[in-house]
């Protein structure tokens, strides 16, 4: 791993990931279990879904590297006297890369950032989530056995355990040798290490309001079965989940005629109650909820809706009988009707199974409003239903002023809040879900800088310069 040695150093990663690809199937169960995340869940979005995104990060960090040459030759004439130097760029790693990862989904911004890391030459520390320790302990073990396999010192990669009660990621932050920090987590920590790391590299990806606008649409019941999907999807655990639901007040068109208000969020809970009510199918999408704190935040919002004036219950968080494992903590997911002026509802995010169905004076104050919020609170993804291309095209510029990725009617197969690799940029790093994004070169290029020294030409170099 020695800092000359980019290419072996990218190679030592994906044989890493390669292993970590063999242990796939005790990977998803460590996540299912620790995490709540359904069986099929965990074994594509924290397998080969996450390592996709640390292969990324790799390929990013191989051109990153390989567009610094390692020596040229360089001729300037200076008045009467031609000039020749030889200058020699040294890559230097920055230090060592602290990984604090999330407890809902600790592989997906844990390997990027150790391989981002790694493979720029910085030695690593991953600092799981106390109560998901497992899979990231499996991740350690094998990229710790491939290191002493290949004659590398194992301890290039460690980790550090801690409990809720006493925490240690303070310790490596203000430690001097720890230059690079990589957090996934809660909006609050996220953004208290935005306001104090300084002098060291940080990237954060945290959480936001994530928003649908649904103007109009051709078939109102696979509309509705896309946005159930996606927010029954983890029980809305998901840094991508929705939200927010933005319909116009007086209702919208479909292919079918116009549909009310009223019509819409019901079925949107119809198609909530289709994967709610079938635990089988539950148990496939919904998986189980994390952590306690989360159900009581969702049954206070309950409490809280069925006093504020306007809102409406349409459907109550209750909990489906897991087959497989009856004593599983489940929630379904809250679905609350309201007007747009009751924001103290929904204008801040709520990790947990609830879906707020806002009235909208129009499709354009809804996207006015989603983006608003979104350059406020941050957003990671926004959804946006409409048949009208002068509509979509307006709300376009709206959503890239406020630094939101955008997914515009999708329906089928394909769950709408599905990242790709290589494709799909997680996070823009524009707004405050985050500063920065899976993966685009600035995630790795600052992870190591140049160093370069010149000398007067003495034998032809490699390559040359003017």
């Amino acid at each position: 791993m020695a800092q000359g040695q980019p290419e072996a150093r990218i190679a030592l990663c994906l044989e890493m990931a390669t292993r970590l690809y063999a242990r796939n199937f005790e990977m998803a169960h460590g996540v299912m279990h620790v995490a709540g995340q359904s069986y099929t869940q965990a074994f594509s979005g924290s397998g080969p879904n996450a390592l996709d995104r640390g292969i990324e990060a790799l390929a990013y960090a191989a051109k990153a590297m390989r567009d610094v040459l390692p020596e040229v030759r360089w001729d300037r004439t200076f008045g009467k006297e031609d000039v020749s130097l030889d200058k020699t760029y040294t890559l230097v790693p920055r230090g060592i890369g602290l990984v604090i990862c999330c407890a809902s989904f600790p592989t997906w911004n844990a390997y990027p950032a150790m391989f981002a890391s790694l493979a720029t030459g910085n030695p690593v520390i991953v600092k799981p989530h106390p109560i998901a320790i497992l899979p990231m302990a499996i991740a350690m073990q094998e990229c710790r056995k491939t290191l002493a396999d290949f004659g590398c010192d194992p301890n290039l990669v460690t980790l550090a355990v801690d409990t809720l009660e006493a925490p240690i990621a303070q310790r490596f932050i203000d430690d001097p040798a720890v230059q690079i920090i990589d957090f996934t987590g809660s909006p609050r920590y996220g953004g208290h290490l935005e306001r104090t790391v300084t002098g060291k590299l940080l990237f954060t990806e945290t959480a936001g309001l994530n928003s649908v606008v649904l103007e109009s649409c051709d078939s109102l019941a696979a509309t509705a079965t896309a946005i159930a999907r996606a927010t029954c999807l983890f029980s809305a655990q998901m840094c991508t989940s929705p939200q927010n639901v933005y319909v116009p007040k007086d209702g919208i068109r479909t292919a079918d005629g116009h549909a009310t208000f009223e019509q819409v969020a019901l079925a949107l809970v119809a198609a909530i109650d289709v994967i709610a009510n079938n635990p089988p199918v539950a148990a496939g999408i919904m998986g189980a909820v994390q952590a306690e704190p989360s159900c009581a935040l969702v049954h206070a919002l309950a409490d809280r809706a069925a006093q504020s004036p306007g809102a409406r219950i349409l459907r109550q968080p209750v909990g489906y009988a897991h087959p497989d494992y009856p004593d599983a903590r489940t929630m379904t997911p809250l679905v609350v009707a309201l007007p747009a002026d009751n924001a103290a509802l929904y204008a801040e995010e709520h990790f947990g199974p609830v879906l707020f169905v806002i009235a909208a004076e129009s499709g354009d104050a809804a996207v006015e409003e989603a983006t608003r919020l979104a350059r406020e609170h941050g957003a990671i993804s926004s959804y946006l239903y409409s048949t009208e291309e002068a509509f979509i095209d307006h709300a376009l510029d709206a959503y890239a002023e406020s630094g939101m990725n955008l997914s515009i009617n999708l329906h089928g197969a394909m769950w709408a809040n599905f990242a790709a690799a290589y494709s799909d940029y997680h996070v823009t790093g524009l707004n405050p879900a985050g500063n920065a994004c899976l993966a685009d070169l600035a995630f790795v290029a600052g992870r190591f800088r140049i160093v370069q020294h010149r000398r007067p030409a003495v034998q032809e170099a490699l390559s040359h310069v003017a």
